[in-house]
């Protein structure tokens, strides 16, 4: 899948639509999201073209891989998150209902999360 440069994130990181950013550096942009599932829910993107962790991890410099990594540690310690505990998610492709094709990691916290994926159907 080829990256789309006319994706929300994409506009994010262009300063084209606001978001209620919670970190920058040289590697990734955090902000909240707009329809939070925990009380905590963060979205961490790269700044690069990427549309998901597979073309992230495939394409990517290791000085971005590890800032990028770095910048999902900051932002959970940053939002208080690590005594209780958060979750990290990030989907890709349409069985993992991906929404935004431009890679990205959620964090989320500030409650129990419950378990991991929904039980498989006998």
């Amino acid at each position: 899948m080829a990256y789309d440069d006319q994706n929300i994130f994409a506009k994010i990181l262009r300063g084209e639509i606001p978001c209620n950013k919670v970190f920058e550096d040289d590697w990734a942009l955090a902000f909240h999201d707009i329809s939070p599932q925990a009380p905590t829910h963060i979205l961490v993107i790269p700044k690069g073209a990427y549309v998901s962790m597979d073309d992230f991890s495939a394409n990517a410099g290791a000085d971005e891989l590890a800032g990028f990594m770095r910048a999902v540690g900051t932002v959970a310690r940053e939002a208080g998150a690590v005594d209780d505990g958060y979750r990290i998610l990030a989907n890709h492709g349409r069985d993992a209902h991906q929404e935004v094709p431009h890679f990205h990691i959620h964090i989320f916290a500030g409650r129990d999360l419950g378990g991991m994926v929904r039980k498989a159907e006998a």
